[in-house]
């Protein structure tokens, strides 16, 4: 089992249960509560990585809590991902206002809220990415955020930057557009799945020049989403 921990906050008994076993099958260690204040309680003592958060609670909201954590140099950098059946954007803009790094509603899948809570372990923890990623002759210098393609500069944006180099970082592996949201633009950033295919294609565009064209190694994967992948590709 792994050893990261997370801790279920929901005053009923067969979401938690629900969840823990979600979650024990996926290897994290849990823990649970029923209000705020048992919550509040576990947290101080044994410092879980991330809280699921349910809104409505018993002897306070979750929200309470949120602001509580936040407001706690100890805890203002745990991650909080709110789990509720509050559905309306002024109660998503209010739960990420307040800090949430993630908001999803009832009911949900769980594979999603596990590869959720998955990336939003992977960026708390400041993975060390490589500082220059190469595919035969493009690369992107993480350091001075530049790319090149056959020894010429590519003019990208920022958002067409971080895309490729997330993808140069995990090649050979097909990403949802809600995949792609969270790892580039952040879980707390809320943008259409539509703007992701905005974004690839400028991404391609600028990965074909007149001597080169890289832009096959974003692949669409039909029913899924994109990939990164140079296999089978002619450079």
């Amino acid at each position: 089992m792994t050893d990261r921990t997370v801790l279920i906050v929901d005053d009923e008994f067969a979401i938690r249960d629900m969840l823990r076993m979600a979650l024990e099958i996926a290897e994290f260690n849990c823990l649970e509560a029923e209000n705020i204040q048992s919550a509040y309680q576990v947290i101080v003592d044994d410092r879980p990585d991330i809280v699921l958060l349910d809104w409505m609670l018993p002897g306070g909201s979750g929200l309470e809590l949120l602001r509580r954590l936040k407001r706690n140099d100890a805890t203002k950098d745990l991650p909080v991902i709110m789990l509720t059946a509050k559905t309306t954007e002024d109660n998503v803009i209010q739960g990420l206002d307040v800090g949430a790094d993630d908001y999803i509603t009832k009911p949900f899948a769980p594979r999603e809220l596990i590869a959720r809570i998955r990336a939003l372990l992977r960026r708390s923890t400041g993975g060390v990415e490589e500082s220059t990623l190469q595919v035969a002759e493009l690369t992107l210098d993480s350091d001075s955020k530049r790319i090149f393609l056959g020894g010429d500069l590519i003019d990208v944006g920022p958002t067409e930057f971080r895309l490729l180099q997330f993808f140069m970082s995990h090649p050979e592996r097909a990403y949802t557009r809600n995949q792609l949201l969270d790892q580039v633009w952040g879980a707390n950033v809320y943008v259409e799945e539509r703007t992701v295919d905005v974004h690839i294609r400028r991404l391609r565009k600028s990965l074909q020049t007149d001597n080169h064209d890289y832009s096959r190694l974003i692949q669409t994967v039909r029913g899924t989403g994109y990939r990164f992948s140079a296999r089978g590709v002619a450079l």
